[in-house]
């Protein structure tokens, strides 16, 4: 493991930016989720968001996506042509009468608008996309006759056509097999040896420690970012596990303290094992 920025060149588009949250606050009502959170993540990071259950990771990914409003800090390096978003499976309603092949052309928005007018070329990419994560010839399934996995793969695919330089994924190994997640597990480490930024939530501290450089543990508010071997300590953990807290009705407002300076976070590069 060593200290060094990933290349960026590779990523066509809008060009790989830091993604930095200044003195970020997000919640529900009088509850926060998430508050006082301030880092710097440098363009190319490849970063796990963890912590226990109700740590608000989730909202977290929602609020960098602008699905959450922000209670309060702001944020730089997430606009709409930069980030890609792939939410919790059961999230996503695969009774919808579409076909894999248009599931995966809906990467494609941002070139062919509401309209959604396919041209034989964005047939052409769908369909080396859904090669490249092994569904070649699923084209004309039903999301609904999917396994849980062979989904998961076609909304890698469909990630792969939105070619963003930014990737937020949400427990995107649950419910699926160890096959299946090596093979995405594979697909993360491409994009991020492409130089895109890839930030994602997982509760598998053993994949964590295996494949991901950085790591952010939250429990509502950081317990510790930087590099992972750092951050996942049984301390660390502890104090995570520790600073779970029951939402109260009667709750102060959260009074934001003085705004820190985000945690600039060193780029590390690793190798899959």
């Amino acid at each position: 493991m060593f200290f060094a920025r990933a290349p960026s060149a590779a990523v066509p588009g809008p060009a790989p930016a830091d993604v930095v949250l200044h003195n970020l606050t997000v919640g529900y009502e009088r509850h926060p989720a998430v508050h006082h959170l301030s880092v710097c993540w440098p363009a190319g990071s490849m970063v796990a968001v963890v912590g226990p259950n109700g740590a608000g990771k989730s909202t977290l990914l929602k609020a960098m996506v602008g699905q959450v409003p922000l209670s309060g800090g702001h944020m730089e390096g997430l606009g709409p042509r930069q980030i890609a978003y792939l939410p919790q499976l059961p999230a996503i309603d695969r009774s919808f009468p579409i076909s894999v092949q248009e599931l995966v052309l809906t990467g494609l928005w941002h070139e062919v608008g509401a309209l959604w007018s396919w041209r034989a070329s964005h047939r052409d990419r769908a369909a080396q996309a859904l090669a490249a994560v092994g569904l070649q010839g699923f084209e004309r399934r039903t999301l609904d006759t999917l396994s849980g996995g062979q989904f998961q793969r076609a909304l890698f695919a469909r990630l792969m056509l939105q070619d963003a330089p930014t990737l937020l994924l949400d427990e995107p190994f649950a419910a699926v097999d160890q096959r299946t997640t090596d093979d995405l597990l594979a697909i993360l480490h491409r994009w991020h040896a492409q130089g895109r930024t890839v930030i994602v939530v997982l509760h598998d501290l053993h994949t964590v420690r295996e494949h991901f450089p950085l790591t952010l543990l939250l429990a509502r508010e950081p317990v510790a970012i930087g590099p992972t071997k750092l951050v996942l300590t049984p301390e660390n953990l502890a104090r995570a596990r520790g600073r779970q807290e029951a939402f109260e009705d009667d709750a102060p407002v959260c009074e934001a303290p003085p705004a820190p300076e985000p945690v600039a976070v060193p780029q590390v590069h690793q190798e899959a094992t």
